[in-house]
């Protein structure tokens, strides 16, 4: 067990600190066998590849110059889930305009000693919920910044366990739900901070929770998804994936969508499911292997899979970004992309970021590409690895958020201090802007205004 979670440590540090993956080497499409190029129509379990494996992600000459079309941008009332609602899906909002700064407010303990804040902000009944680095969760009021209540969920009996930090939050219905690397569960009072129930778990949870059906759902670091009564706390059906030695210390929050839960797990699984019972629909395999990158067998879906349209995107650290027809579980095309954060669909496209920075816009329903824009484009950075820094070093780049479509802007925060907004249908960056801090948690909206957590445990409000 010790050996294991100094494995599962060393792969966290490595994903913290926004370890580049290759996402043009390796076979793309470890289903089909008899074809390496792509295929016009996909057949019973195959997957359509766009872009064959040995090439780079390139914009399809066929879109140059050809428009797509977005839905409008609406105000959202609230941000109860990590994605926004039990789909984890929320396609365009109206919110700050100006990206001004309105305040920003300290809320607990950031990153270090082995502890790492992980929950994405939830938002609700005029309150923005976070959870610091070391199990704290407070309520801050939505407009000023200043705390309504402040909850430690930390035992302090579990100094020694390396896995215990970190979490996620989830409102529904004027209670917060968090999980935590602390092995619990726990309802609390949105209004006061009250704990209403405490369910213990088996294992460590870095993972949001989804609040759907009359349940709680979350998956574990045992790649294992578990559910409990929203009003009791009590254990009801439970899905194990695959093993998995090695993966990210980071996980999705599953989406639900009608009676079907689709949740990613560290094996490369994903997996849907259905809500009542937690009976096996479909199980569609995101991984590939690399013979030039060992990072490439971490197989891991780190961020939330997204249920848009009746389709199902999710990425693969191992570089697989596919799109998947929610009832059949039949992918429809796939991408190699390497990435730990969820994808954006939206109108006729769908947004995805890559681990080296790149943030993709492709085709919703072909998978082709309209453009792509790296953030790190012209990067230095330090040389990890080698001997004396000659061969086999990499050039550490900084990770990057999820993104949020905000008046066609998709906004984007990192691990530089910065939050870049992007033109949404040209990718061409519009502006810059200092966080103070490091930042890879996606940024959310309420009202008028859009929240970042930092690493460093601030709340930011822009407007």
């Amino acid at each position: 067990m010790t050996s294991r979670r100094n494995t599962l440590l060393a792969v966290a540090l490595i994903a913290a600190l926004g370890a580049s993956g290759c996402s043009t080497i390796g076979r793309l499409n470890p289903f089909d066998r008899k074809s390496d190029g792509p295929q016009e129509t996909a057949g019973e379990g195959q997957r359509i590849s766009i872009v064959p494996a040995d090439q780079r992600l390139e914009p399809a000459e066929s879109l140059k110059g050809v428009d797509f079309s977005l839905p409008m941008p609406t105000t959202v009332a609230a941000w109860p889930l990590p994605g926004g609602t039990p789909e984890q899906s929320v396609d365009h909002v109206d919110a700050a305009p100006n990206l001004a700064i309105a305040w920003r407010k300290g809320f607990g303990d950031g990153n270090s000693r082995g502890r790492y804040i992980t929950a994405p902000p939830v938002a609700a009944d005029g309150k923005v919920f976070v959870m610091d680095a070391d199990g704290r969760v407070s309520a801050q009021d939505a407009r000023t910044g200043a705390q309504v209540w402040r909850t430690n969920l930390n035992p302090g009996d579990n100094k020694r366990d390396k896995l215990a930090f970190g979490g996620g939050l989830a409102y529904a219905d004027g209670k917060l739900y968090a999980s935590s690397g602390w092995r619990q569960v726990v309802q609390l009072d949105a209004n006061t901070g009250a704990i209403g129930w405490r369910t213990r778990t088996g294992e460590a949870i870095h993972a949001a929770p989804t609040v759907a059906a009359g349940r709680v759902m979350v998956v574990a670091l045992d790649n294992s998804l578990l559910t409990f009564d929203v009003a009791t706390g009590t254990p009801s059906w439970t899905y194990q994936a695959l093993a998995e030695p090695a993966r990210i210390l980071k996980a999705g929050s599953p989406a639900v969508s009608g009676d079907t839960v689709v949740a990613g797990f560290g094996s490369g699984e994903l997996v849907a499911l259905r809500a009542a019972n937690g009976n096996d629909l479909w199980n569609e395999a995101l991984s590939r292997a690399s013979r030039t990158s060992a990072l490439s067998e971490i197989r891991d879906i780190p961020g939330r899979p997204v249920v848009y349209q009746g389709d199902v995107f999710a990425i693969s650290h191992s570089g697989v970004f596919a799109a998947i027809d929610l009832r059949t579980g039949q992918a429809r095309w796939s991408l190699p992309v390497v990435g730990i954060t969820s994808p954006l669909p939206a109108g006729d496209v769908v947004y995805a970021v890559s681990k080296a920075g790149e943030v993709i816009c492709a085709s919703r329903e072909t998978g082709q590409i309209y453009w792509i824009r790296d953030l790190n484009a012209g990067f230095k950075g330090k040389k990890k690895g080698g001997f004396f820094g000659i061969g086999g070093s990499k050039v550490m780049r900084p990770a990057w958020s999820s993104p949020l479509l905000s008046n066609n802007r998709l906004i984007l925060v990192g691990q530089t201090g910065e939050l870049v907004a992007l033109n949404a249908k040209t990718g061409e960056i519009e502006r810059r802007m200092g966080l103070g801090a490091p930042a890879t948690l996606a940024p959310i909206a309420m009202g008028d205004t859009i929240y970042v957590v930092t690493e460093e445990a601030t709340l930011i409000a822009l407007r």
